[in-house]
């Protein structure tokens, strides 16, 4: 039987902890973040029926809807909406940094991570512009065979050995990839080669392609260029300047952290990432991302295929998704079974939502459903 791992890294006062307790295989974050980060209380959260927003944990302020400039009757209608859709787990909303709408469902609650699935991309696009900005990655246009010379060896006929990393975060290798594969692909030993040795199979139309095996390459690209991987660079460069304290990501079967998917976060956690992206790469006014890597990662390179109406001009960035919601310019990132994390930059207004995974044929209503609501969020600002 195949199968990949799951770690769960707790981090708190330099230590981490894989599962409930400490193992062998356990993550020393105190290394990673260099003593600089502490530990901080998690606060609890609300309960499905429970009042809009929950109590507050020291990195997010909360304050009522109104006092934010959003309509409180439509922001209350939306939250209690989300109790309709069985699937649906968590509904929050920040707007300037401050968190004015925190629903939970089914019994889930703010304390334990949930999996975002491929919203995980939008995060590892971050970590490349942190590369870029630290000067181990040289170009977007460097091909798979300059950024991954070793592996390209082992696969010389690879069709993605021209592939730039340009197209890879924008979607446009010109290769496709079925979706419904996935599984498939991460429990290949080793994944590298097995992403590097599928068969070119041209989009069809041409152009943009929602492709896993591709995007898998950016783990080992990221991981040769900083000499560390997925979890252990966003842990050290990203959570900890947001106070993210609790992660897991899932591994391939060579204990490799996933690039296509596999991360999970705390719902109000994915806010602080959805909110650092809308403030330009700023957490709390301090620069975290290279704010022109935001601004180029949020700009679409092209059209994309995929539909969650009510979004209308569908796009992709660098591995984020872009589109208008009620006439407001949007980007957001986006997991299989609506894990959304949206932002409105014009409005300084993100919308972060996480529900179960459905089956294949019920995933477009769901992806609606879910998107209707963060639509009424987006009116209520509006």
């Amino acid at each position: 039987m195949t199968r990949t791992t799951r770690r769960r890294f707790l981090i708190s006062g330099g230590s981490a902890f894989a599962g409930s307790a400490l193992s062998s295989g356990a993550l020393d974050v105190g290394a990673i973040t260099g003593g600089k980060l502490t530990g901080a209380a998690i606060a609890g959260a609300a309960l499905s029926g429970a009042p809009a927003f929950a109590a507050d944990a020291p990195e997010w302020t909360t304050a009522a809807p109104e006092s934010r400039g959003l309509d409180e009757r439509a922001v209350a209608d939306a939250l209690d909406a989300g109790a309709a859709l069985p699937s649906l787990r968590a509904l929050l909303c920040a707007r300037d940094g401050v968190l004015v709408a925190e629903r939970y469902y089914g019994g889930a609650d703010g304390n334990g991570v949930r999996p975002i699935n491929s919203a995980t991309k939008s995060v590892c696009s971050m970590l490349v512009g942190l590369a870029l900005r630290d000067g181990t990655l040289k170009s977007l246009d460097e091909t798979v065979a300059q950024l991954l010379p070793e592996a390209i060896a082992d696969a010389p006929d690879s069709p993605a050995a021209s592939i730039t990393l340009r197209q890879i975060l924008s979607g446009r290798t010109g290769l496709a990839h079925d979706p419904m594969r996935y599984r498939e692909l991460i429990t290949a030993r080793p994944l590298v080669r097995h992403a590097l040795t599928r068969p070119a199979e041209p989009v069809d139309p041409p152009g943009w392609s929602y492709n896993d095996a591709m995007v898998a390459l950016v783990a080992p690209i990221l991981a040769r260029a900083q000499g560390a991987d997925l979890a252990t660079l966003a842990a050290r460069q990203l959570f900890a300047p947001l106070g993210i304290e609790r992660f897991d990501w899932e591994r391939d079967r060579d204990g490799h952290p996933l690039a296509p998917g596999g991360l999970a976060l705390r719902p109000r956690d994915l806010l602080k990432l959805a909110t650092l992206m809308a403030d330009g790469g700023r957490w709390n006014g301090t620069p975290v991302l290279p704010e022109a890597w935001v601004a180029d990662s949020l700009a679409p390179k092209g059209p994309a295929t995929w539909r969650a109406a009510p979004m209308a001009d569908i796009g992709y960035g660098y591995l984020w998704f872009t589109g208008r919601l009620h006439g407001q310019r949007v980007a957001w990132a986006w997991g299989y079974g609506a894990q959304y994390a949206l932002l409105a930059p014009d409005l300084k207004l993100v919308v972060v939502t996480s529900a179960t995974a459905p089956p294949p044929a019920a995933l477009p209503a769901q992806n609606a459903a879910v998107m209707a609501l963060v639509g009424r969020l987006v009116q209520a600002a509006a």
